[in-house]
């Protein structure tokens, strides 16, 4: 888990469609929520059950290496991704984006948006750290 503080540092480097490459650490319920993916962030992402095939054998199993883009991030503090690999999407994901999400081929590239601002006492606290920051001489 991450401070807001942290969670709002990460969501400003990210971008929908990002593509990452994860792998599945857990499918709790196949075929009822989703699958749980390791991209090498210090928050989680997720595969919601309605982008992925309706047959639960199709899914991608526990320890499959795959791309995943950057579908959605909110204040859950968890990436919400989607699989590249057409293998691993719904049939019908074409129908899908146009009645769910029209707006995603315009989405694609841009920032994923700010959940809103973070407290000034967070902020300092997560530049309170004895590693140098990135954009430091």
């Amino acid at each position: 888990m991450v401070t807001d503080a942290e969670w709002a540092w990460i969501r400003r480097g990210l971008r929908f469609g990002q593509v990452f490459e994860g792998t599945v650490v857990k499918v709790p319920r196949p075929g009822a929520i989703g699958i749980f993916v390791d991209i090498g962030l210090s928050v989680g992402g997720f595969v919601d059950v309605l982008l992925l095939p309706d047959e639960v054998e199709d899914w991608p199993v526990e320890g499959t290496v795959a791309d995943f883009e950057i579908w959605w991030a909110d204040s859950r503090q968890q990436i919400r991704l989607k699989p590249s690999d057409s293998r691993y999407l719904r049939t019908d994901f074409m129908d899908f984006l146009e009645r769910c999400r029209p707006s995603w081929p315009a989405d694609v590239g841009q920032p994923v948006r700010d959940p809103g601002p973070v407290a000034p006492d967070e902020l300092r606290a997560l530049f309170r750290s004895d590693a140098p920051l990135a954009n430091s001489p």
